[in-house]
């Protein structure tokens, strides 16, 4: 935290900022560096050294902390530096030209997705029978009984148990109205 930092932490941080601005400052030159066309150059595989090493997530963190505003200029700088060699419109047609195609992508395996999610399902609905019975079972209730020795026979669905009376299914006893409660 800044308020815990000595004066020899926030040095070594401003010395390690403008490290990386004095490498990422250091001019290209192409005919030293002689690669092929579409190989990385040497600026870009610096960058993607920052990448590896976490850096880059670094100065985000820098550049949004409002405790850490005092780096502001050098973290802008840096990123500056990023973007020396790339023109706006290159970055702008390299990000939609790839969300473009990953977009096709998504949407041509989720169009197989689905067509195949429809073809189980067609597959399910032809192996069920197209009428519903509405026999839920039968069963026994053992340890309650009924008239006799015999245990009761319950002919609802399971989830109805809870709610079972011997009274289930009678007609309740009708109360003439001038014997019924207020």
């Amino acid at each position: 935290d800044w308020e815990q930092r000595q004066e020899e932490d926030t040095l070594l941080i401003e010395r390690m900022l403008l490290l990386v601005r004095n490498v990422l400052h250091v001019p290209a030159d192409p005919t030293e560096e002689q690669g092929v066309d579409g190989d990385a150059s040497l600026h870009d595989r610096v960058l993607w050294a920052l990448h590896l090493s976490g850096l880059d997530d670094l100065l985000k963190f820098l550049a949004s902390c409002p405790a850490e505003q005092q780096w502001a200029l050098h973290v802008l700088e840096i990123i500056s530096l990023m973007f020396r060699d790339q023109s706006p419109e290159e970055l702008a047609a390299l990000g939609q030209g790839q969300a473009a195609a990953e977009h096709r992508e998504d949407t041509r395996e989720l169009a197989a997705l689905r067509q195949r999610e429809l073809a189980e399902r067609r597959g399910r609905a032809l192996q069920r029978p197209s009428r519903h019975s509405r026999f839920g079972g039968s069963y026994v209730l053992q340890g309650l009984k009924a008239i006799g020795d015999r245990d009761v026979v319950f002919h609802k669905g399971l989830h109805n148990l809870k709610s079972y009376s011997h009274d289930l299914g009678k007609e309740p006893r009708r109360v003439p109205r001038r014997r019924q409660a207020a």
